[in-house]
């Protein structure tokens, strides 16, 4: 690693993703998909609080007037409060699909991407929820729908479908949460573009599985910044407020020897940037 990157927390996640910061708590909360924990660490003594349930986690967002957490998971949409979790909205009763990666838009309404198991192309979907009532499928079609983001002004949404390789961009109404046709915005052939974050100069980080990276592109889609990490599977990016991007990673299928030239695969990295991060709206409901 460069001086601008450095190991946050040495961590052995499965499949680290969905990195948020708490503004209530100033912890860094994530989650390891497959081991379907929901992780809250302290930056300040580097100790994490573990909530472990029997499911899939695909993404967490702190809620804005409540306790706990709005969250993605394998049956649909839920909230975790105190180690436990309520599955309000089981918009997902095929056992074959899960929710994955998800985000709430400038109003608070959460958004996630949902997909089949084995990655069956076109059996993605999108997904919006406000927690009041049943989630909305909201764009079919897709494969791995992963990472999600918002530009500053909230009129521009990006979404990446990893196994199509490609970053995808359309414009989005903030007041209404209607979004309009999705077009290419960057493909990434070298590994699987995964989660993203969005900054205030209209710059978009994308984590790249399998290529040990994370890519800044302009608004143009011209890569700016390629930032190598020493695991090969970074998974997601957010951004802290001074403008540290912080970075989960996973190390699922790796053989044992990958493992030993990987000993902090799973663990998460802080990278230095010289821009800030548009912030992510917490959970409305």
């Amino acid at each position: 690693m460069s001086a601008d990157e450095r190991l946050l927390l040495r961590a052995a996640a499965r499949v680290g993703e969905g990195p948020v910061i708490d503004t209530r708590t100033g912890r860094l909360c994530w989650v390891d998909i497959l081991s379907g924990a929901l992780l809250q660490s302290d930056l300040e003594t580097g100790t994490t609080e573990r909530w472990e349930f029997d499911t899939l986690m695909g993404a967490i967002a702190p809620r804005a007037s409540e306790r706990g957490f709005a969250i993605a998971i394998s049956e649909g949409f839920g909230f975790a409060v105190d180690g436990e979790l309520v599955i309000a909205d089981p918009a997902i009763p095929d056992p074959a699909l899960r929710m994955n990666d998800a985000k709430c838009d400038p109003l608070g309404r959460m958004w996630a991407g949902s997909n089949e198991l084995a990655f069956a192309e076109g059996r993605g979907a999108l997904h919006r929820w406000d927690g009041r009532g049943p989630s909305t499928v909201i764009r079919g079609g897709l494969t791995l729908p992963n990472g999600l983001g918002w530009t500053a002004d909230g009129r521009t949404m990006y979404l990446v479908d990893s196994m199509a390789h490609v970053v995808l961009r359309a414009p989005f109404d903030p007041d209404g949460g209607e979004v309009g046709e999705f077009e290419p915005f960057v493909r990434i052939d070298e590994g699987l573009p995964d989660g993203l974050a969005v900054d205030q100069d209209g710059g978009i980080w994308v984590a790249v599985w399998g290529a040990s990276s994370v890519h800044r592109y302009d608004a143009t889609g011209r890569l700016l910044r390629s930032i190598h990490l020493p695991v090969s599977q970074p998974t997601s990016c957010a951004f802290a407020a001074d403008g540290t991007l912080f970075v989960t990673s996973g190390r699922e299928g790796l053989s044992a020897e990958r493992l030993r030239d990987e000993p902090l695969a799973g663990s998460v990295f802080a990278v230095s940037t010289d821009t800030r991060g548009v912030p992510v709206t917490p959970f409305a409901a």
